[in-house]
């Protein structure tokens, strides 16, 4: 009989073992376990039932999977206390997790699944910890923009050392269970199905006293041992490392060395002070908030995605029409995600690349361990080329992946719907045509929409999924649904001139037309919006999309946005693009192209692009500061996605936020353009906005709809 029994924590006799418990985690209506205010409730509760003489407790899952880690979606409303209030509310689970440790008996945890964040704290408190094979362990704060809070900064050095345990904190990646065992993280790893009695087993033998226990719990209360190497340089190489790699738009690696640092010589207890310090100050920061808020909206947009299940139909068998960059692309992507697909084109050798290509990627996959050449030709055989049209009949989900030409995709489309059964779904890879106007073509509108995937589709996440005016609800949801299951982020948009990101994209590349005409170096322009956050400035993005793809992109705003997005033939695009120079595909575009010793695109200026754009660079510089520039590329971004919200093109600031982020890759430590303009402050963003509209026109004006959007982030 339990001696404790609650929604989330049970606490029972273990029958095998005499004067031995186990405790279990299992909250009820939920797939995966996680620390919430209940959970964490019941096991103080369940903690205070324990008996004066236990001889060992057993620490488990009631599910297949450990812990997930804390509740993040509790901890919003805690980062908005005053500092010392979160600290010592940190305080208050690291004294329940002492409890653990400071039993005067053995204790074993056993993992399956996952043991996360704090999961994986609490974990640690236990003498031992038993892993199933393909379990993953870690603590991924530092991608949330925080710090382990729970004890994971002071118990995790001292069990595995420092430089391996700083790696595994500042990193926030997942290890497998064999390299927690190599590092002593986990003391055994055992197959899933022996898990339960592998735990039993070193349980009953800590109980007979017949393995050391007492000498670990001293070790994980004690100061920090270090060698003489890490005494002396241990912590400024560390330091050093995570700025290589973070840089200084992300503190929390930083702040969780800091922490490790100042409790080096500190016993348990004081040390979890300082760390919960720590944590109060980082959780505070902006970057903290916007990392947060995107792992929200992610989780919301799976959710969303999940939802749309119950009305979609299973993608048995996909196609593809076109096997270029794109086709190929998505044909590997539906393959490596176990949905198979045929290839369909109109030439042999097109064919052949598109294979070719995939081979490519895969053996990627290989050299860097993670296939096997076993799973490679598995993967590989999940591909049909094909050049007969007849053979898509078998598919019930197609993607149109031709050349972005309206006339092309509709007659590819007719073709199409005549020869695929009438419940298959047709989808159009379109980064600006009307899926609406697409539509008006076919005979069953309603199977249609758009599937709008992002270059190169292996690496980017985003895909766009169009509704046009007439397509139905089960269309979209079966899209969404086949996003999902190649690995992507779906998020639904309203069908627009440029959808939702290109549509913002180009209110950004209007106004940097605006900057190069008035003669500002767009060599500096790049490096104040990289060092703004951008992982590429707006000339080098235009190279790598295509300077031709941009204008004819351009071509399609204009049409559709022709007070804020005209197309001016002096606008550096169309310039560029009259001149050949299409970017990195024909080697010359703002930057002129070679080839480095990796066979990638090395970028250098050559002085005749300025004559070509009409600059002297002899002449006297534009007087534009770097905050104007900043200004002057980001409100109209931000305003043209808060008109996108008005519209109704996307459903939440959340998606919007996540689509840029995944899509263009929109500085994550800002969170997105909402959770920026929450940042700078909207009073500000209005009065910035109307300053520059009178000089710069519309695309900063603060409209009823923009004021209205933004006053809600």
């Amino acid at each position: 009989m339990s001696l404790f029994q609650g929604n989330c924590v049970e606490l029972k006799p273990i029958n095998e073992i005499s004067g031995a418990f186990e405790l279990s985690i299992n909250l009820k209506n939920e797939s995966v376990n996680k620390f919430n205010a209940e959970t964490l409730a019941e096991l103080k509760e369940a903690l205070l039932k324990l008996p004066t003489n236990l001889s060992g407790l057993l620490v488990s899952s009631g599910k297949e999977t450990f812990l997930a880690g804390a509740d993040i979606t509790e901890f919003l409303e805690h980062f908005k206390r005053p500092e010392p209030e979160l600290a010592t509310w940190i305080g208050e689970t690291q004294t329940l997790f002492n409890q653990i440790e400071d039993l005067q008996a053995p204790t074993v945890c056993i993992i399956a699944g996952f043991a996360l964040g704090g999961g994986f704290e609490f974990a640690l408190t236990c003498d031992y910890r038993i892993a199933a094979t393909g379990a993953k362990i870690g603590l991924p704060e530092t991608k949330l923009g925080i710090i382990p809070g729970w004890g994971g900064t002071v118990r995790l050095p001292r069990l595995i050392g420092l430089d391996p345990a700083i790696e595994w904190i500042t990193s926030g990646n997942q290890n497998d269970a064999q390299e927690a065992f190599k590092l002593g993280a986990v003391d055994a790893v055992v197959a899933p199905a022996d898990l339960r009695n592998a735990g039993l087993d070193l349980l009953s033998k800590l109980t007979r006293n017949e393995l050391e226990w007492k000498s670990r719990k001293g070790a994980k209360k004690s100061k920090l041992t270090l060698n003489s190497n890490e005494k002396t340089m241990g912590f400024s190489i560390m330091k050093a490392g995570v700025m290589a790699a973070a840089g200084p738009n992300y503190p929390a690696p930083f702040a969780a060395i800091e922490a490790i640092e100042s409790s080096q010589n500190l016993g348990r207890d004081e040390a979890l002070k300082n760390e919960a310090l720590q944590f109060a100050k980082v959780s505070k920061s902006t970057q903290a908030r916007a990392l947060v808020g995107t792992f929200l909206a992610d989780q919301a947009v799976k959710k969303k995605a999940k939802s749309a299940k119950a009305i979609a139909k299973e993608v048995k068998r996909a196609a593809v029409i076109g096997s270029g960059i794109m086709g190929g692309g998505i044909a590997y992507q539906s393959a490596y995600s176990k949905v198979p697909i045929l290839m369909k084109d109109i030439r042999e050798e097109a064919l052949a690349h598109g294979m070719k290509e995939a081979a490519s990627l895969l053996d990627k996959q290989i050299q860097r361990g993670k296939m096997t050449a076993m799973g490679m030709a598995d993967t590989l055989s999940r591909i049909t080329p094909t050049l007969d049209l007849q053979a898509v009949k078998s598919a019930n989900f197609v993607v149109e992946a031709v050349t972005e030409n309206e006339k092309v995709k509709i007659a590819v489309l007719q073709e199409l719907e005549n020869t695929l059964d009438p419940t298959a779904f047709l989808t159009s890879n379109t980064s600006t045509i009307s899926i609406t106007g697409l539509a008006k073509s076919l005979k069953r509108p309603e199977n249609f929409c758009g599937m709008h995937f992002f270059n190169p589709v292996p690496k980017m996440p985003l895909v766009e999924i169009i509704r046009g005016e007439k397509t139905s609800p089960e269309t979209i949801a079966s899209a969404v649904q086949y996003a999902s299951q190649m690995g992507k982020t779906p998020i639904v948009v309203n069908d627009c001139p440029g959808f939702l990101v290109n549509r913002v994209l180009f209110a950004y590349f209007t106004t940097f037309n605006q900057l190069v005409k008035q003669g500002v170096d767009f060599v500096r322009i790049d490096k104040v919006m990289e060092k703004w956050g951008w992982p590429m400035g707006p000339a080098y993005l235009l190279d790598v999309v295509g300077v031709d793809t941009a204008h004819h992109a351009s071509a399609v705003m204009a049409k559709g946005f022709p007070d804020r997005m005209p197309l001016h033939e002096d606008d550096s695009v169309a310039i560029l693009y009259r001149a050949n120079r299409f970017g990195q595909k024909n080697g010359k575009g703002f930057y002129t192209y070679s080839v480095d010793a990796k066979g990638k695109p090395k970028k250098e200026i050559h002085p005749e692009i300025y004559s070509i754009l009409g600059q002297d660079p002899s002449a006297p510089k534009a007087d534009v500061s770097d905050a104007e520039i900043i200004d002057r590329l980001m409100l109209p971004f931000v305003f043209e996605s808060a008109r996108c919200l008005s519209e109704k093109i996307v459903d939440t600031a959340a998606e919007l936020d996540l689509a840029m982020l995944t899509g263009l890759g929109f500085p994550p430590f800002r969170g997105g353009p909402m959770r920026y303009a929450e940042a700078v402050g909207t009073k500000t963003l209005f009065e910035k906005g109307s300053e520059l509209n009178k000089k710069w026109g519309p695309l900063f004006e603060v409209t009823p709809g923009v004021k209205e959007a933004l006053s809600h982030v």
